[in-house]
C-alpha cells in the first residue's frame, strides 16, 4: 500500500510529488518524459524553449518551489510589451502611444484608441482584485479573480473594431489558446495585466531553460517515477484508493491511502470514474485550446535590433507573439556574444491551421514571417524544430468561475490538481499540486497517528518511523505479479513499486 500515487508528471503533479518526498509515494507519468507543457533543451549560452517559459517570484508558491529545489532564476530583462505591426517595429515607449506610431488609417486609430482607453481602466481594477490580501486563502483569492467580468465573452466586452485595432488586441487575447469570442472578458483584461506587467509578477526566467526546475523536482525522485505509464482507472475503496495503468503492454493495479490527480482535466474526468458527482461533471466541462510553438537557435554575430525585447506581439502573422529566449542573456552580458534562441507561438485558430501540416511547411511559414518581423532572420537560423500542443492550455470562458466550488471541494482520496484550476499559468500548476499534495499529507498524518496505516516499525523513538517493506500491504500487484522493487523504468515480474500515477505528459 502507497501512502500515495500522484498521477501525471507535469509542473502540477511534480510539485505535489516533491511536497510527499518523505512519504512512500510512486508518480505515473504516460508520456516518455516528465514536464508535460514544460519543455526546453539547453544549447550552450543559450536554451531553446517550446513551452511555459514565464514565473511567479515574491510570495508566490513559484518562488517557494524554486527555493527549496535551489533552481538558480533571473528577472526577464527585457520588455514584454514590444509590438510588430504593419512593417513597424517598436520595442519601447509606452503601449498607449502604439495606435500613434503604428501605421494605420485614422479610423483604426480612433477605434484603437477607445478601445484601449477602456481595457487600461479595467486592467487597474484587475490589478486589484488579483492582488493578495492579508489572511486571504488562495481559493477565495482565486475565486475573486474568476468573478471578475466572467459573465460575458472579450469580444462581447470589448464591441465591434476595426480590422486593425482587432488586430492589435488579438495577439494578446489568444495568448489564452482562445480566441476573443471564446474568453472570458475579464481573462482577456487579466492578459493585458500579465503583459504590461501589472499585478501578476510573472517575471522570471529558469537559469538554462524552464526544464532545469522540473528536472530539479524529479532528480531526487527518481526511484519513485514511472514514465510511459498510461492510467486507465482510478477508483476508491472503502480506506485507500485503486490505480489501474498499463506500461510496456502489461496491466498493473496499485493501492494507495491517496491519490494527487494532476492531468489535464479531460484525463481527470476519463479516469476518474468515481468521483463526486459534481465534480467530475465539472471536470467535463473545463475547454482547452491548442497551440504549436517553434524554437530557433540563431548564429548571428552582431547585436540585433530586438535584443532588448523579451516579447513581441505580431498581429496579422502565422504565430501571434515572438519570445526572444536570448534577451535573458543578454541581460548578463557586458559585451554582446554571437547567437540567440527565438520562440514563436500560435494558439487557438492559428494553431488549427497548422496543426496538420508538415513540419517543414511549418518552419517555413514561421521563417517567411519571422524574415518580415525580424529583418535577416531567415539567414540566422541554426537549428529549429515545431512543437504541437494539441492539448494545450485550458482558457477561461464566461461563467467558468461558477465551476469552481465543485473542482475545488474536498471529498474522498483523490485530490486535484494542475492548471486549469486557476487563471496565474504555471504558478496556478505549482500552487494546485502543493495544495492537493498537502490535503494529501493530511490524511497521511491522521493515518499514522491512528495507526490505521501499513505497518511501521519505531526502532528508535528519537528516530522517525520507516516502512516494514516486507509486509503484503506495501505490494503493488501487476496482473499475475508481485514486484518488490522501486524504478522509473518499466518493471520487471521480479520488481517492486512505488508509485505516483500519472496519464499524460501535457497534464499540468
Amino acid at each position: 500500500m502507497k501512502d500515495a500515487v500522484i498521477v501525471g508528471g507535469g509542473l502540477a503533479g511534480l510539485s505535489a510529488a516533491w511536497r510527499l518526498r518523505n512519504w512512500d509515494i510512486t508518480l505515473l507519468e504516460s508520456s516518455h518524459r516528465v514536464g508535460g507543457r514544460i519543455r526546453s533543451e539547453n544549447r550552450g549560452r543559450y536554451f531553446l524553449n517550446w513551452g511555459g517559459h514565464m514565473f511567479a517570484g515574491g510570495k508566490s508558491s513559484t518562488n517557494e518551489l524554486i527555493t527549496e529545489t535551489e533552481t538558480r532564476t533571473s528577472e526577464i530583462p527585457g520588455s514584454l510589451s514590444a509590438i510588430s505591426m504593419n512593417g513597424k517595429l517598436l520595442l519601447n515607449g509606452p503601449v498607449q502611444s502604439y495606435p500613434f506610431r503604428i501605421p494605420m488609417a485614422m479610423k483604426d486609430r480612433v477605434s484603437m484608441v477607445k478601445a484601449g482607453a477602456k481595457v487600461s481602466a479595467d486592467v487597474l481594477r484587475y490589478a486589484q482584485a488579483v492582488r493578495l490580501r492579508p489572511n486571504e486563502t488562495a481559493e477565495a483569492r482565486q475565486q475573486r479573480i474568476y468573478d471578475f467580468e466572467n459573465d460575458r465573452s472579450f469580444a462581447d466586452y470589448i464591441g465591434e473594431l476595426s480590422e486593425d485595432a482587432e488586430a492589435m488586441f488579438r495577439p494578446t487575447i489568444t495568448r489564452s489558446a482562445a480566441d476573443p469570442d471564446e474568453l472570458a472578458a475579464g481573462a482577456g483584461i487579466g492578459y493585458f495585466s500579465l503583459v504590461w506587467n501589472i499585478g501578476q509578477g510573472l517575471n522570471r526566467s529558469i537559469s538554462g531553460g524552464p526544464s532545469n526546475l522540473v528536472e530539479s523536482i524529479a532528480a531526487p525522485l527518481q526511484e519513485d517515477i514511472r514514465l510511459d505509464a498510461k492510467v486507465q482507472e482510478i477508483v476508491h475503496k472503502k480506506d485507500h484508493v485503486v490505480v489501474r495503468y498499463r506500461q510496456d503492454d502489461i496491466d498493473h493495479e496499485i493501492e494507495a491511502l491517496t491519490v494527487v490527480l494532476a492531468t489535464p482535466a479531460t484525463v481527470a474526468h476519463r479516469v476518474a470514474v468515481d468521483l463526486q458527482e459534481d465534480k467530475r461533471e465539472a471536470l467535463g466541462k473545463i475547454v482547452y485550446g491548442p497551440y504549436v510553438s517553434a524554437a530557433f537557435l540563431t548564429n548571428e554575430t552582431e547585436p540585433q535590433p530586438w535584443d532588448g525585447a523579451y516579447g513581441i506581439a505580431t498581429p496579422k502573422r502565422s504565430f501571434n507573439v515572438v519570445m526572444n529566449q536570448g534577451n535573458i542573456v543578454r541581460g548578463t552580458e557586458t559585451e554582446r556574444q554571437p547567437g540567440g534562441s527565438i520562440m514563436t507561438f500560435s494558439p487557438a485558430s492559428l494553431a488549427r491551421r497548422l496543426l496538420d501540416l508538415d513540419d517543414a511547411d511549418i518552419l517555413d511559414t514561421y521563417i517567411s514571417d519571422l524574415d518580415e518581423v525580424l529583418p535577416g532572420f531567415a539567414g540566422m537560423v541554426a537549428e529549429a524544430q515545431v512543437q504541437r500542443w494539441r492539448t494545450g492550455a485550458p482558457y477561461c470562458f464566461p461563467r467558468r468561475g461558477k465551476l469552481q466550488p465543485a473542482l475545488t471541494s474536498l471529498s474522498g482520496r483523490v485530490f486535484l490538481a494542475g492548471d486549469y484550476l486557476g487563471t496565474l499559468y504555471t504558478e496556478t500548476a505549482i500552487s494546485s499540486g502543493l495544495t492537493a499534495a498537502q490535503q494529501a499529507a493530511n490524511i497521511l498524518a491522521t493515518a499514522r497517528q491512528t495507526r490505521r496505516h501499513h505497518p511501521v516499525q519505531h526502532p528508535d523513538e528519537n528516530e522517525p518511523p520507516r516502512h516494514d517493506e516486507g509486509t503484503a500491504s506495501a505490494r503493488e500487484t501487476t496482473t499475475g505479479i508481485t514486484p518488490h522493487t522501486r524504478h522509473m523504468s518499466a518493471p520487471t515480474p521480479s520488481a517492486t513499486a512505488t508509485t505516483t500515477a500519472s496519464t499524460n505528459s501535457e497534464a499540468s
